[in-house]
């Protein structure tokens, strides 16, 4: 019995949650191998967004309860260390309605007020702080800009931002940012548009690559002018044309250091290579996952959710991601609240009739990565012979060696696993999840 590798597991069968398991010692040719001196990029952290949803649905529960939830995700020791958190820019669709920080037409500005967001997202934010026992690593973004600076006159339905208001626009973000920071809030970036190729129904703002090229270099113009020291992101949106929308942007030679990263989301496409084209032409921009969840409502119990975390996680991984952003950490019974009805699931589901809180499957699968690899952890190289898994390898700054085995097959696995010439045997259940550390 091996007393210096140890390991946990989630399984489909009994719904078995981060459960040690025994490891022995094996001998023989292995099916993975992890080489920690073979070093790649440097972990940011897991997070999640603290939507007006979220932190509405919370603020219906008694207040023990919302506490277990906030140290479920943000206590670094027994909850899943988040460290990261994302934020959105006056209304999207997982706000109660349509709403904005500025008066109709109010090209001064001089009415801009976050009073709104001091109703539940701000406090909320504060606690998951206190908790976290640091200031979390936020990443702000609009879904739409003013609706009176839009060609469509709305915030919903798509529409495109009026030329003459690039410059205004860019101060009205300025001024959000600044107004965080007044409020003790430091935001470490912003994306230029949330899912800028896509015209939905609830707020939402269509720019091409050239487009938020103009974007960013707009908001660099005011940023430099105020003195804001603020990373920017761009697209923001699905993998399957990631690399052709950065390369649009990063290939302009005025735009291109003015962009620290590129963030995706999972709902298109799970080609993960396209991560590894953008890193490969630009070593030099960091690759985040700034949004993901599970369409279509809430789905109790469900485990292949779980997995869908945990593939799409792993997958981008292995090519250059640097920071795993979730979307909404909390929603109710019903997927929401969702202005447009546009309700998805989460790890945690409220009921806000009973106050029963839902853990569900991606909770856990989360977990099997977040509470392991850890900022400032480095992906390590590893070889598998096991074509069915998926598989990552990380190391910590305190030089623990995290391994994440992922079994989606109905079949149960038994694999030779080398950590820098340390060997076990590991058993992987159909439908299961392993970490093993060292």
């Amino acid at each position: 019995m091996t007393t210096h590798v140890t390991a946990v597991q989630s399984t489909k069968a009994g719904k078995q949650f981060l459960q040690d398991v025994n490891l022995t010692a094996a001998e023989g040719s292995a099916h993975i191998t992890v080489d920690t001196e073979k070093t790649y990029q440097t972990w940011m952290g897991f997070g999640g967004a603290l939507t007006e949803a979220a932190t509405y649905t919370m603020d219906k529960l008694p207040e023990d309860k919302k506490e277990e939830i906030l140290k479920a995700y943000f206590d670094q020791t027994d909850g899943l260390g988040y460290t990261l958190g994302r934020l959105h820019i006056a209304s999207c669709d997982f706000s109660l309605e349509n709403y904005d920080y500025i008066e109709e037409n109010d090209e001064s500005l001089n009415s801009f007020t976050l009073e709104r967001e001091e109703k539940w997202v701000l406090p909320t934010l504060r606690r998951a702080q206190e908790i976290a026992g640091q200031p979390l690593t936020l990443v702000a973004s609009p879904w739409s800009p003013p609706q009176w600076m839009k060609t469509n006159g709305e915030r919903n339905n798509g529409g495109k931002l009026k030329k003459e208001y690039y410059g205004l626009y860019a101060e009205f973000i300025a001024r959000y940012l600044k107004e965080m920071k007044a409020k003790g809030f430091d935001i470490e970036a912003i994306t230029v548009q949330n899912e800028p190729a896509a015209t939905q129904t609830w707020d939402s703002c269509e720019f091409t690559a050239e487009e938020e090229k103009d974007m960013v270099l707009a908001l660099s113009d005011v940023f430099k002018k105020e003195n804001l020291n603020i990373n920017i992101i761009i697209w923001d949106h699905n993998r399957d044309i990631l690399f052709e929308r950065a390369d649009t942007v990063l290939k302009d030679e005025e735009a291109n250091p003015l962009v620290w990263g590129v963030g995706n989301h999972w709902y298109m496409s799970e080609d993960f290579s396209q991560l590894s084209q953008v890193h490969d032409k630009y070593p030099d921009k960091h690759l985040i996952f700034t949004e993901g969840c599970i369409e279509g409502g809430v789905q109790l119990g469900a485990w292949h959710t779980g997995e869908r975390y945990a593939r799409n996680i792993i997958g981008d991984m292995n090519n250059w991601l640097e920071g795993f952003l979730d979307w909404n950490i909390v929603l109710d019974e019903t997927g929401g609240p969702n202005h447009v009805g546009n309700l998805c699931d989460a790890p945690i589901i409220v009921d806000t009739q009973t106050k029963e809180i839902h853990y569900n499957s991606s909770f856990y699968f989360l977990g099997h990565l977040s509470k392991f690899i850890r900022p400032g952890a480095k992906r390590v190289h590893l070889d598998k012979k096991a074509d069915d898994l998926s598989a990552v390898a990380f190391i910590n700054t305190d030089q623990s060696t995290a391994v994440v085995l992922l079994n989606e097959t109905e079949e149960a696995k038994a694999l030779t696993l080398n950590m820098d010439g340390t060997q076990v045997q590991v058993d992987l259940p159909a439908h299961s999840i392993t970490t093993v550390n060292k």
